[in-house]
């Protein structure tokens, strides 16, 4: 595959509209730690979220419960305080999982959900019901 500097390399970019981009972009840098990566213009903005990346739009679309995007992080109690203290709504609170990771989810100031997940121990699938494929 092609490398194109003006896109970011990650295989799968999700889209999140919000009125302004820039508004966004400033609100999510400093609840939840993203880096802004390109500004095009003032209606699109390509952000980082540790290795993953996505675009935020300009837009009027009202986001609801059929999107969620889940981010991994470091350290989930620390970065929901940090979301907390920003303004996030934490809609749950961090919680540790059979699976091995500890997650919270949270809503932003514009309505977006997002599941953030910290990866504490590498367990087997199977283990909790879970079944290997192509792993």
């Amino acid at each position: 595959m092609r490398r194109n500097r003006s896109v970011p390399p990650c295989p799968v970019i999700p889209v999140l509209v919000y009125p302004d981009p820039s508004v966004a972009a400033d609100w999510l840098s400093k609840a939840f730690g993203f880096t802004v990566r390109l500004r095009i213009a003032n209606h699109r903005i390509q952000m980082r979220a540790g290795e993953g990346c996505f675009t935020i739009a300009e837009g009027d679309v009202k986001p609801n419960r059929s999107s969620i995007t889940q981010v991994r992080i470091g350290d989930a109690l620390a970065h929901c305080e940090r979301a907390r203290a920003s303004g996030a709504i934490i809609l749950t609170e961090p919680k540790d999982h059979i699976y091995g990771e500890r997650q919270y989810n949270a809503q932003d100031f514009n309505g977006h959900y997002w599941d953030f997940t910290e990866t504490l121990a590498d367990v087997e699938p199977e283990t909790w019901g879970g079944e290997s494929v192509n792993l």
